[in-house]
């Protein structure tokens, strides 16, 4: 799943769901793409921290939010 799906398939959640957070929408998202994706993202999110904190399902949804946030306000300086 590249960024731009993950973008595409959030954008489409939060649709669904106007009155969740960001973080509730991340975490239908991830629940929704199943296992397989759920640890790529997980993997991800270790890649980018150097670290694992939490257990997977919380670190695909930091993951997301980090992709989603990224790309909405452009990479950290």
């Amino acid at each position: 799943m590249t960024d731009e799906e993950l973008v595409v398939g959030f954008a489409l959640t939060r649709l669904d769901h106007p009155d969740l957070d960001l973080e509730e929408i991340a975490a239908l998202l991830v629940r929704r793409v199943g296992p397989d994706r759920m640890l790529d993202l997980a993997s991800r999110n270790l890649a980018v921290r150097g670290e694992l904190r939490g257990r997977v399902f919380e670190s695909a949804v930091e993951q997301v939010l980090r992709i989603v946030l990224t790309l909405r306000d452009g990479p950290e300086e």
